[in-house]
């Protein structure tokens, strides 16, 4: 059966945007996974990016986030230009902020679409974007005693 692409579950969801968020408490894979829940959609890609134990040949022992004001907001913009780029029927993004340890979830991102291909675009697309353009700064702790601030993310 060739495919058809008229049908609504093609198609971009009315609302595909059902969480956004800047946290200070744990990540919680199940709560992204269910927002992107969708019965039109055949591929669901989660991302989830945890803190290493090493940066730049240095051991890592912890690490910080901090957010301008305006992180969230910025979030919802990138979300929205994936939405309009991919069929996006469903996408949810959560970043963590505080002081983490090592292997603590730092972000979770997971889109739901039509099909597999899509779905792992756009994921690739929103934690990308998220990465660059979003003001989230990283404060690294070395266990040498040395720490350094990274750029967005």
């Amino acid at each position: 059966m060739a495919p058809t692409f008229d049908h609504p579950g093609e198609q971009a969801a009315q609302e595909p945007i059902k969480l956004i968020a800047i946290r200070d408490s744990a990540l919680s894979l199940d709560e992204v996974f269910r927002a992107v829940g969708d019965d039109s959609s055949g591929g669901t890609a989660l991302f989830v990016g945890t803190v290493r134990n090493h940066d730049g040949g240095a051991d890592v022992d912890e690490l910080g986030y901090s957010c301008h004001p305006s992180a969230e907001a910025e979030m919802r913009r990138i979300a929205e230009k994936v939405v309009a780029e991919y069929p996006v029927r469903a996408l949810a993004a959560v970043h963590r902020v505080g002081d983490l340890r090592v292997g603590d979830l730092a972000v979770v991102v997971a889109v739901s679409c039509p099909h597999r291909g899509e779905a792992f675009e756009a994921c690739r697309k929103l934690i990308d974007d998220l990465k660059h353009e979003v003001p989230i700064w990283k404060h690294q702790r070395f266990s040498d005693g040395t720490e350094e601030w990274v750029g967005a993310c």
